[in-house]
This record gives structure tokens, C-alpha cells and sequence, in this order.
């Protein structure tokens, strides 16, 4: 039955036409953000992963930051005991030679006043950002290495901490007398014992800077990983989305043409009043 009150194809083709622009207004959308979804009505559930994901994805970068800070200065404190250590080679071979004979005591133990004084030099100096790893002042550092979620979304912090070795009170080189053979020979245990204690130092420093230094290449990777992820639940498919696009700008085309068609047909029944 014809009507000139009720177009029903009129109807169908406007609803049709609504449903293609609705599409590819959608469509167009994430051509112009590189989403698939850009916000919580597209859809929730992945929509609040995503925001999870790169809530900890700052998190793990201000946890490279850390690892970064704490890594140049522990690596300020080793390079400050790897040369602490190469003095007290110095130094012993100050002391040996004072043990010999028909050696110049003065200028032996000069060299020595002055290594000794560059060694509390170097401790002073192995500071970062107001952190010392080599003095007496007792303060380990403390590296924030990781923040874990576990599965009922509880963050906790992780962290590093690396210990003060303390060469301003166990490298204290005022046993060491170089004044005559007799005492030269007795700061041979002296100097034995503060170099292994100068390399101990080192050694510790040296492992907690590998650990930072892995840590952090670590974090790197599982913020790569996060990103990743979180690109691959979001992020729109160009190629998709290009190939759609066309296929809805003809769809829409075909629409208003058969909406054009539709609105004509309570005309034809005008000829039949003819």
C-alpha cells in the first residue's frame, strides 16, 4: 500500500543513512587521534586498562629517573675509591722504600703527607647532588628501583640501598710513618690492611652500581613493553581505518541517493489522479 501520510522507505533509508554516518564520523575520529579508543564510552573495560597501563608507565618513569640519580652517584663514589686505592699503591711504595737504607726520610715522608692529604681530598669530593657515599656522615642511599602492582591492584615501592662504605674513618692514615726503616717496616701491615679495605669499598660500590645499572635497563624495557601493550589495545589500525573510510564515504553516497528515491515516491502517485 502506497501513503503520502507514512513513507516507510523514506524511513529505512534515513535510519540507514544515520547508522553510516554515525560510522564514519567514528571512523574519521580515529584517523585524526591514531585511536581505536580515545575515551571511556568507546570501550570501558579496555578504556581502564589502558589508563592503568600508563598510570604505572609515569610510575616506572619517575623510577628511572631515581635509578638514573642513584646510578651517577654511586658511579661518583666509585671513581672517588678507585683512585683512593690507586694512592695507597702509591703510598706503599713510599713505605717500602723507606725500609731500605741511604734513602731520604724528608722527602719520603712529604710524598706521603701529600698523598695522604689528596686521599681526604677525594673523600670530600665524591659527592652528588650533596650525597657522599665515602664519608663518615653514616647515610646509606636509597634508590627507588620499582613499583609492583599485584593482581588486586596493590602498589607497592621496591628499592635499592646502597651502603656507605666510610673511608673517612677506616682509611685513617696517620699510622703510617715513613720517619726511619724501623717504622717503615711497620707500616707495611698498616698500608696492607687500608688497601684492602680502600678495594672491599670499591667492590661494594662497584656491585651495587651493576645492580642499579641493570635495574634500569630493565625498567627501560618493561616501559617499552607497557607501551607497546598499550598501543595495541588503543591505538587504531591506519590501514584499517583508511580502507573503511572509503568503503563508508561510498556507503554514504548510496544512502542519500536511495533517501532521494525514497522522498520521490508519494510523487509517482500523483499520476495516478491523472
Amino acid at each position: 500500500m502506497s501513503s503520502i501520510l507514512t513513507n516507510n522507505s523514506a524511513m529505512i533509508a534515513l535510519q540507514t543513512l544515520k547508522s553510516i554516518n554515525i560510522s564514519l564520523e567514528k571512523t574519521q575520529n580515529e584517523i585524526s587521534t591514531g585511536k581505536d579508543i580515545a575515551s571511556a564510552s568507546d570501550n570501558s573495560a579496555i578504556w581502564a586498562i589502558s589508563k592503568v597501563m600508563e598510570s604505572d608507565v609515569a610510575g616506572f618513569q619517575a623510577v628511572s629517573d631515581s635509578l638514573s640519580l642513584g646510578e651517577s652517584t654511586v658511579a661518583v663514589a666509585l671513581a672517588g675509591a678507585e683512585q683512593i686505592t690507586n694512592l695507597l699503591n702509591e703510598i706503599k711504595e713510599k713505605v717500602v722504600a723507606a725500609t731500605g737504607e741511604n734513602v731520604d726520610y724528608t722527602k719520603l715522608a712529604a710524598d706521603v703527607t701529600e698523598l695522604t692529604s689528596q686521599v681526604t681530598s677525594i673523600i670530600s669530593a665524591s659527592q652528588f647532588n650533596g650525597m657522599n657515599l665515602l664519608n663518615d656522615d653514616g647515610v646509606d642511599l636509597t634508590v627507588l628501583s620499582s613499583i609492583d602492582r599485584d593482581s588486586g591492584g596493590t602498589v607497592t615501592a621496591a628499592n635499592i640501598t646502597v651502603s656507605a662504605v666510610d673511608f673517612t674513618s677506616n682509611l685513617d692514615l696517620s699510622d703510617i710513618d715513613v720517619s726511619d726503616a724501623t717504622n717503615a717496616e711497620a707500616s707495611i701491615t698498616a698500608i696492607e690492611a687500608h688497601i684492602q679495605t680502600a678495594v672491599d669499598g670499591a667492590a661494594s660500590l662497584g656491585a651495587s652500581a651493576k645492580r642499579i645499572a641493570d635495574q634500569s635497563e630493565f625498567v627501560s624495557k618493561v616501559m617499552d613493553a607497557m607501551k607497546s601493550g598499550i598501543g595495541a589495545l588503543v591505538d587504531a589500525d591506519m590501514e584499517e581505518a583508511s580502507a573503511r573510510l572509503q568503503a563508508l564515504q561510498t556507503q554514504q553516497q548510496l544512502g542519500v541517493q536511495a533517501l532521494s528515491i525514497a522522498n520521490q515516491a508519494p510523487q509517482t502517485i500523483l499520476s495516478l489522479f491523472r
